[in-house]
């Protein structure tokens, strides 16, 4: 879950950006003392809560909560307010709460029990990633289609990768298996890294992919994959492996084995 604090008054948001994380400790908590840069980072993760407060510079709260229920419509708005009358207004924006100054931890628990949208692990998990046959991204349930093949396959390695975080030089090896110039490998890999963000960017799924510096890694947490569900749930999975795993990428042959021994330990 990912939450969003906007405040002008610094000592109110410090406040709320602690309560939260002792309340939600699991959750993403990103705290703004302003509204567009709220608004920016917005456009490039998935916001499930936002507490905003009514008196905002540059963009009022009402306006903001508009821009951010266009970017995700189950979005739960939670307005902060020094008067009992704004609450009228929040309520005809189909918030999901309204908690009046000052604010306390009890009214910042009761609303987050009472979320108007629960945000339940399917709805999260917009992205879907298969990779039992031949492997593919969904997000929406549509196919995500990238600039170039090879970003595709570059995400494929990091899904075999199972969550660790893998080098540019482990990629580049994995994808042209030591055959070329590494310098201008390695410039294709740059733009085959941009081709991801800009992709994943505009889907809104930046919070999927954890980068280092040199290295890049997914963020298991964040999807729904069938590989991960079978290693984590065994035969109560949804999804089962029977010897077929990333068909189209010739590397990954070498995970076959693997597979193959985690699944006949299962039948013993």
């Amino acid at each position: 879950m990912t939450i969003f604090v906007v405040e002008n008054n610094k000592k109110d948001l410090d406040q709320l950006g602690k309560t939260l994380k002792m309340h939600s400790p699991e959750a993403e908590i990103q705290c703004f003392d302003n509204s567009p840069e709220a608004l920016a980072a917005a456009r490039k993760s998935r916001v499930n809560v936002a507490f905003l407060s009514m008196n905002l510079q540059e963009m009022d709260g009402l306006t903001l909560g508009r821009y951010l229920k266009d970017l995700n419509p189950y979005i739960n708005l939670i307005y902060l307010t020094g008067a009992k009358k704004d609450a009228f207004e929040a309520m005809a924006l189909r918030a999901s709460g309204c908690i009046l100054k000052p604010v306390t931890d009890i009214s910042v628990s009761t609303e987050m029990k009472e979320l108007r949208y629960r945000n339940d692990a399917a709805r999260n998990k917009r992205v879907y990633i298969q990779t039992f046959g031949d492997f593919e991204i969904f997000v929406d349930g549509t196919p995500v289609a990238f600039k170039y093949n090879r970003t595709k396959e570059m995400l494929a390695i990091l899904v075999s990768k199972r969550g660790v975080q893998t080098t540019n030089g482990e990629i580049i090896a994995t994808l042209w298996e030591d055959d070329g110039d590494p310098k201008v490998k390695g410039s294709y890999l740059s733009n085959l890294r941009q081709d991801l963000q800009n992709t994943l960017t505009k889907l809104q799924i930046t919070d999927i992919i954890s980068k280092q510096r040199g290295s890049i890694a997914i963020v298991k947490d964040r999807v729904e994959c069938d590989l991960f569900e079978w290693l984590d749930k065994k035969k109560a999975s949804r999804y089962q492996y029977i010897g077929d795993f990333m068909d189209q990428y010739s590397w990954s042959d070498y995970l076959h084995s693997e597979l193959d021994d985690i699944s006949y330990a299962m039948d013993e």
